[in-house]
């Protein structure tokens, strides 16, 4: 505490903060660090899989034969791509095996349309348990700094004869600026997680929709023209 109210800076009460004080802001800046990296990572990701999303499903609408898409997407593992691909792969390996059984066909198809959104919804995800645990841990760990360093101050206190303002005031701000930290941390955080939470399920709720349209045009398939996509393997 040797900064006085005349001379206290933001970083003159970082540089006398004790270690554990020191350790807990650098711990909260590099958490909030990461999460600015994710912020940015998973914007562009869940940017570049909406506009995917609403570029294949306007070609698929639009196309009379899924082949070339089919063609397409063999090498897809990300986005949409992947989940028509599955989709039409269970049906050109059931089709000939089964002979008229439709339902056996779309049952085999959806299980597939399933596993495949369900490896999209992981990736869908990562990331976000990291930012949650940021926003909900961040403060808490905040307070612990400011609990030590007001502890550290009022110590130091009892080894003056007279406490006054300028012996009090910056033990308690360099306190303080730890729990600043914790929610500088937290705040985006949590923000980006509502957000990204929210984007990504109105994603999955568009690629399921996609898997039941997908599945309605193969049933139409099934009862007229079959498709023939062994070519296209």
């Amino acid at each position: 505490m040797q900064a006085t109210l005349e001379h206290m800076t933001i970083w003159g009460l970082i540089s006398d903060a004790s270690l554990l004080v020191k350790a807990v802001m650098l711990t909260l800046l590099l958490a909030s660090l990461l999460s600015w990296f994710l912020i940015i990572q998973r914007s562009c990701v869940l940017r570049q899989r909406e506009r995917q999303m609403n570029s294949f499903v306007q070609r698929f609408r639009g196309a009379s034969d899924l082949l070339p898409l089919y063609r397409e997407t063999a090498d897809s593992e990300k986005g949409i791509e992947p989940i028509f691909h599955a989709g039409l792969h269970a049906f050109n390996h059931l089709h000939p095996h089964t002979g008229s059984a439709a339902d056996v066909v779309l049952e085999g198809v959806e299980r597939a349309l399933y596993v495949a959104i369900s490896e999209q919804e992981v990736q869908l995800e990562k990331g976000l348990q990291f930012l949650a645990t940021v926003g909900s841990v961040s403060p808490y760990i905040g307070l612990f700094g400011t609990v030590w360093g007001i502890m550290n101050s009022f110590i130091g206190l009892s080894q003056v004869q007279q406490a006054t303002l300028s012996t009090v005031a910056p033990g308690i701000a360099e306190a303080l600026i730890a729990t600043a930290i914790g929610l500088f941390a937290a705040i985006p955080a949590v923000i980006a997680y509502n957000r990204f939470s929210s984007r990504s399920q109105t994603l999955l709720t568009r690629y399921y929709a996609f898997g039941n349209e997908l599945q309605m045009r193969l049933h139409r398939t099934l009862h007229g023209k079959p498709l023939n996509l062994a070519a296209a393997a």
